[in-house]
């Protein structure tokens, strides 16, 4: 790995990229300390902890803490999402849409156009939500329209402001410029987090031995988490000779590779966003029997911890399902003449496809539900429930899966440069450059043809 990093650093052009992605990440996160004005910074943090295990709680990990700073950019990169997801969905009902993604990049730009128009319009209706939330709570200084206004107008801007941020890392930058925002936002609470967990140590409340024994069950956590995100089920394709053009095309064996987490980290998303619901609503609520029900719905209790499992394994096969379309794939494997040994063709194709698919699913949802926990149970039996928040479940899910992503992308950089290096040679260097190896080869021989 440190090899890589270092070919890394050795080619210009990807080395202006990380660069430029280390840049923008930089001020992303100054962004994130430009407050909001009008609001008593105090009282915000006080609620933010009574909060921990809300909606606002689990937008304020996604947006770095700028939600409990209540910065421009409080909103953090969560409107984009919720519209990807929701255009995502509607793309499967809508034939406009649909006809749009099979466009190729031209429908994708157009899309892109729509998801960019709703997260405006999604981003002014949750900040008057927590405008007006905020007014009730008693931490605006001047509440009213006018505040209300001034609070949409700027936590908007700053949501279209991160949207233009991880464009200009997808383009010009390493990696997936979104999820690298999101990535940038988790890793900053990360030391906070560890700094509260030793000084638990300091105050005898958790001993060094537990502390340690937190330390390498998070390493194999993540290990964990690496080994099965990159694990696939291949299945194997058959193309038979056949001519395209004037070219004749030899029979060939390929692969179809799906990963065992077909869904990556939307399950766990969708799962605690339904769960922290009455949490939320308690929270702002003085009803008692509200309040009574919401404790059920706590980290460690048999009924979230079942109900959360159930959720990851529904938006799992939710999400397969819309994202990866048997028929689909059957159809192209077809047109282009390939086909799954020992399966027809056509319908078949996809009934095993589909039966494929669905184990996949299931393993992937359970493996998921095990990731997101065992780990919370494991630091809440240590009372090191800092370390859990930020160091497991879907925040290292994210954090890795970006991790892996980005590497894979500076990998195909590498192996692209050397492969144009070498073509870049001219006819009379290539065969120098055999020759000279021959020659090695051959204990200082030359051999002629």
């Amino acid at each position: 790995m440190m090899s890589g990093f270092g070919d890394a650093t050795k080619i210009p052009e990807l080395r202006k990229r990380i660069f430029f992605t280390l840049l923008m990440l930089v001020v992303y996160r100054l962004a994130v300390f430009v407050p909001t004005p009008g609001i008593d910074v105090d009282k915000l943090k006080s609620m933010f902890e009574r909060a921990a295990g809300t909606l606002f709680g689990i937008a304020n990990m996604f947006s770095g803490g700028a939600l409990e700073n209540f910065s421009v950019l409080a909103l953090g990169i969560m409107p984009y999402i919720s519209m990807s997801i929701i255009i995502q969905l509607l793309t499967t009902s809508i034939p406009h849409l649909e006809a749009l993604s099979k466009e190729g990049e031209q429908g994708r730009r157009i899309i892109t156009r729509y998801t960019r128009i709703g997260t405006v319009f999604l981003a002014l209706f949750q900040s008057f939500v927590i405008a007006r939330g905020l007014e009730s709570q008693g931490v605006v200084a001047d509440p009213g329209w006018g505040f209300r206004l001034l609070t949409m107008i700027t936590l908007t801007a700053g949501t279209a402001f991160i949207m233009w941020l991880g464009e200009q890392i997808t383009e010009n930058g390493i990696g997936n410029g979104m999820s690298i925002i999101i990535f940038a936002g988790i890793v900053a609470r990360v030391p906070s987090s560890l700094s509260q967990t030793f000084a638990l140590v300091g105050t005898g409340e958790l001993t060094p031995f537990a502390l340690l024994a937190l330390l390498v069950f998070s390493v194999l956590t993540v290990a964990l988490i690496v080994f099965v995100e990159r694990t696939y089920r291949k299945i194997p394709v058959q193309y038979p000779r056949r001519a395209v053009g004037k070219n004749i095309m030899q029979a060939s064996t390929q692969y179809l590779p799906l990963k065992l987490n077909l869904a990556g980290v939307i399950p766990p998303i969708f799962a605690s966003s339904v769960l922290v619901v009455p949490a939320t609503f308690a929270q702002f609520s003085s009803n008692e029997s509200l309040q009574k029900l919401a404790s059920y719905f706590q980290h460690g209790t048999w009924v979230y911890e079942s109900i959360f499992v159930f959720l990851i394994i529904f938006f799992a096969y939710f999400y397969t399902a819309i994202i990866y379309d048997p028929n689909q794939i059957a159809d192209n494997l077809k047109k282009n003449g390939g086909f799954i040994p020992t399966v027809r063709p056509g319908k078949e194709t996809a009934e095993y496809l589909d039966t494929i698919l669905s184990r996949l699913t299931f393993w992937g949802g359970i493996y998921i539900s095990v990731i997101c926990v065992v780990p919370i149970l494991v630091y809440a039996e240590f009372n090191a429930s800092q370390f859990a928040y930020f160091l497991s479940g879907t925040a290292v899910l994210i954090m890795v899966g970006v991790m892996l992503d980005t590497a894979n992308q500076i990998q195909s950089h590498i192996v692209a440069r050397n492969y144009e290096g070498f073509l870049a040679k001219g006819p009379g260097k290539v065969r120098g450059g055999l020759s000279r190896a021959m020659q090695s080869r051959s204990g200082g021989r030359l051999i002629q043809r």
